[in-house]
């Protein structure tokens, strides 16, 4: 391929990847979560499924990003033919859905991190200032705007000036204000209940269901594994790049900033507000809990201005990184199509600025998107096992993952794992996410105009399916013709 970049350093991919995986829902799910399903306990299937989803799957789309040096509709073209563009497209249109309103994610960020800084959150009552935040209109649509012309100005620069150099400094930073925060959470006086908490277990919980479910919903969605992210990432890799051993780093890298997450928060909640109230506040929902509740945490804590700017300061490093990675593979999409980086660059980001703008002014329509293409995220997981699979489980071990420059090797486990443990695991996790969204609406879950229901998943989802069988053949031709000679 003409012209393309490969990251420069094995700490560039390293600091890429984990800018790729570590984002919101390190910061403000995996804290809720937790506590919600026996905190020391849930970390214990948070880990299995680390290794029996999470790292397969980065794994293979590493591989395959590595081998088929094509964004994800070109590389499903390359690894299992043409009839199967689809599955790839599938893939590239929800991260792209999940792109749209993430953009509004990190504007929240953004506004909250510069109203910390000037004080703006001093002395009122943040339940009310985050309504009079969403319900203005403008606000949100402001940081919306300026969070997508950020990570379109970062992805215009290319591999290594862009993606590369902009996660060199997010993601030390985003660790470095991860580390203070939770250091000045164990601190404070009554800390130790909410440290007893995340870490001393009551292995009553394992026997309830909804807690492993929890935990490979959350191991999922928090890695990225499934999301063609690492695989868009994967086709910058060096030929010598080792899949499995950076894989393994981002995977528990990523944990890591999860659980220093959970110190910054737990132990804060714990040692600041009543028992009760700390368990309303992790029930409170992602939102509820960061923009709500984390604000209250601050304002009773001395000294509770300066670490509440560094808590944001670290959210938004984390929600920035993400959505870089998100930016890219769109833009990899359309390069693939043989369009040139500045133009695919300023195609995605306008489509990013004009179709966020609902998810901006709408909280329904975000929680809609949000439920929708979340879930939509583990039939990706699937589509990515599934075509490892057609490809042949041991040709795609020994072509694809175990390459003569690598230094860890997976062994036959890792055929197993992608034939048998990550369908089996979709099914469990896929079928209890419909069954709960069945019981949240008993009598309308068909209805497809509802917020979050099975229905709106299955219209969306089912016209997204149609387009892509339909537009199969002309994507699978797109997704594989030469790049022109300059890209950047």
């Amino acid at each position: 391929m003409k012209g393309q970049e490969t990251f420069s350093s094995r700490w560039g991919l390293i600091a890429a990847g984990l800018g790729m995986a570590v984002g919101t829902g390190n910061l403000w799910r995996f804290p809720r979560i937790a506590a919600q399903n026996g905190g020391a306990a849930f970390l214990i299937p948070w880990m299995v499924f680390l290794f029996t989803w999470s790292l397969p799957l980065l794994i293979a789309e590493f591989a395959i990003g590595r081998g088929m040096r094509r964004g994800v509709v070109g590389s499903f073209t390359r690894l299992v033919g043409p009839r199967y563009a689809w599955m790839g497209g599938w893939v590239a249109v929800v991260t792209v859905m999940i792109l749209f309103y993430y953009s509004v994610v990190t504007g929240w960020t953004l506004k909250y991190l510069v109203a910390s800084l000037t004080g703006e959150l001093r002395g009122v009552e943040p339940g009310q200032y985050w309504s009079a935040y969403v319900e203005s209109g403008w606000g949100p649509v402001l940081f919306h705007v300026i969070a997508a012309l950020l990570g379109g100005f970062v992805i215009l620069q290319g591999v290594v000036k862009g993606i590369e150099r902009a996660n060199k400094i997010l993601i030390p930073s985003l660790f470095v204000l991860l580390i203070v925060a939770a250091v000045r959470s164990v601190s404070l006086p009554g800390a130790e209940r909410g440290l007893e908490f995340l870490f001393n277990p009551d292995l009553s919980s394992l026997a309830h269901y909804r807690t492993w479910l929890e935990a490979l919903s959350q191991s999922a969605w928090s890695t990225g594994a499934g999301w063609g992210l690492i695989l868009t990432y994967g086709m910058y890799l060096r030929r010598t790049d080792d899949v499995v051993l950076n894989s393994a780093t981002i995977g528990f890298g990523d944990h890591s900033a999860s659980l220093l997450a959970g110190m910054a928060v737990l132990p804060a909640a714990f040692a600041i507000l009543a028992p009760a109230e700390a368990m309303d506040a992790m029930r409170a929902g992602n939102v509820g809990l960061m923009f709500i509740w984390i604000p209250q945490l601050f304002a009773r804590m001395p000294g509770g201005d300066v670490f509440q700017a560094i808590f944001f300061l670290a959210l938004f490093c984390a929600a920035l990184s993400s959505l870089i990675a998100l930016i890219e593979l769109a833009t990899r999409v359309l390069m693939d199509a043989a369009v040139p980086r500045r133009p695919a660059v300023a195609l995605v980001t306008g489509a990013v600025i004009v179709f966020g703008l609902p998810s901006a002014l709408s909280q329904s329509f975000f929680a809609n998107q949000d439920w929708v293409w979340g879930v939509g995220l583990m039939i990706s997981g699937l589509f990515i096992a599934l075509a490892a699979t057609m490809y042949g489980q041991a040709r795609f071990r020994t072509e694809l993952v175990e390459g003569d420059a690598d230094d860890l090797r997976v062994g036959r486990y890792y055929e197993w794992a992608l034939k048998y443990l990550v369908p089996v695991q979709f099914a469990m996790m896929f079928s209890w996410w419909m069954y709960q969204a069945a019981s949240w609406d008993p009598e309308g879950w068909w209805n497809p105009f509802h917020v979050e229901n099975v229905g709106t998943c299955l219209l969306q989802w089912g016209v997204a399916m149609a387009l892509l069988l339909l537009f199969n053949r002309r994507m699978a031709a797109a997704s594989i013709r030469e790049e022109p000679e300059t890209q950047a």
